[in-house]
């Protein structure tokens, strides 16, 4: 600031300029840290991530690709999060940096990441089970097919393990009070087995209207391994359309047994079952639906004491399926069932019976 003062003299008068410098006001406001400024900007990153819901909108995907990966059983993003880089890129036609992107970035709109034992406890009350049709076997396996879950079934022929895929395609329309989900069914047909007709025996005595229940489920025939993985592909899209409660396969193993012959086949036939389990375990994640699938065995030449036959598939099928059940004859209409792997119940075995209408407990 700038002041004039008069100064009074004999000599002759004179102005003074005086000068005030005026400091600036310092700053009392703490200073900011980097973390605090960045804080922010990382919830601004956040809530960019959650406000993607839709997979068009994930980085790197158009409308073009959305498309493609819907027509590859990609349809939304949990489905997306929950696959392989590898697998994503080779079945949409992306380079393998551009699919690990797309992964990336529906994993972290879904926040997908660690949680509590306490908060996973909770979620497992939104899995259901199907009734089998017999209380036994239901108790033997904690309350009946679990969705979020593979169960496989083998044994020789004439155990059930058909009978028994026909009657959770059934169970499955009744009301959960019922032991059913009030759903519809899926069976994918490998051996030419399925039988209609029978469907409608096994409705009509649940007093289900035999014609819905035949309308409730839907039908595919494999001719062999590629067609059987080709159909499992497109299920994410039906189960949605169709309102799909269980996903029935029987059987898992019958064309890869017959479509790779030799022990030089043997590596090629364990990497591409272990894909087809891995999409299977995913569809019953992502969709919360049942799979049941049957399974064949073979004879253990090597075994002088004891049951001879063994489950085909190997250590692959055995790590991957959830629950595992082995269906043996008896007399007459009983089978016995022997569950040999849970993650959480114990071995045991329970009887139960293969009647005209159905699987029932057996009689005392």
């Amino acid at each position: 600031m700038v002041k004039k003062k008069e100064v009074n003299d004999s000599s002759a008068p004179e102005t003074v300029l005086e000068v005030s410098i005026q400091e600036p006001t310092p700053n009392t406001e703490p200073a900011q840290t980097d973390a605090v400024e960045s804080a922010p900007v990382e919830e601004a990153k956040v809530s960019r991530r959650k406000k993607i819901t839709n997979v068009a909108d994930l980085p790197g995907v158009g409308e073009k690709t959305a498309e493609k990966l819907k027509e590859q059983g990609f349809e939304d993003m949990m489905a997306i999060a929950a696959a392989g880089t590898g697998e994503l890129a080779e079945r949409a036609d992306l380079g393998e940096a551009t699919a690990a992107k797309i992964i990336q970035a529906a994993r972290d709109a879904l926040d997908m990441g660690f949680e509590t034992a306490a908060d996973f406890l909770v979620k497992r009350t939104h899995i259901g089970k199907v009734s089998t049709g017999s209380n036994a076997l239901n108790t033997l396996i904690g309350g009946g097919v679990e969705t979020q879950a593979i169960t496989e079934a083998h044994g020789a022929f004439g155990s059930s393990k058909s009978q028994l895929g026909f009657q959770l395609c059934v169970n499955v329309q009744l009301p959960p009070e019922r032991g059913g989900l009030g759903k519809n069914a899926i069976l994918i047909d490998t051996e030419g087995t399925f039988r209609p007709e029978r469907i409608k025996q096994m409705a009509e005595a649940l007093g289900i209207d035999p014609e819905q229940a035949l309308k409730n489920v839907f039908v595919a025939r494999a001719y062999n391994s590629d067609h059987q993985i080709l159909l499992v592909e497109k299920l994410g899209d039906e189960i949605r359309k169709r309102n799909i409660g269980i996903v029935v396969i029987d059987s898992i193993t019958s064309h890869f047994r017959s479509d790779y012959l030799g022990r030089g086949t043997l590596a090629n036939r364990q990497q591409k079952l272990n894909r087809h389990l891995h999409a299977l375990q995913r569809l019953a994640d992502v969709h919360n639906v049942a799979v049941y699938m049957t399974n064949q065995v073979m004879a253990r030449p090597d075994v002088l004491f004891g049951d001879p036959t063994a489950p085909v598939g190997g250590h692959i099928l055995g790590h991957l399926a959830t629950y595992r059940l082995y269906l043996r004859k008896s007399k007459g209409e009983k089978r016995v069932a022997k569950l040999i792997d849970s993650p959480y119940l114990p071995e045991g075995e329970a009887a139960f019976a293969v009647k005209t209408e159905g699987i029932r407990d057996t009689e005392v």
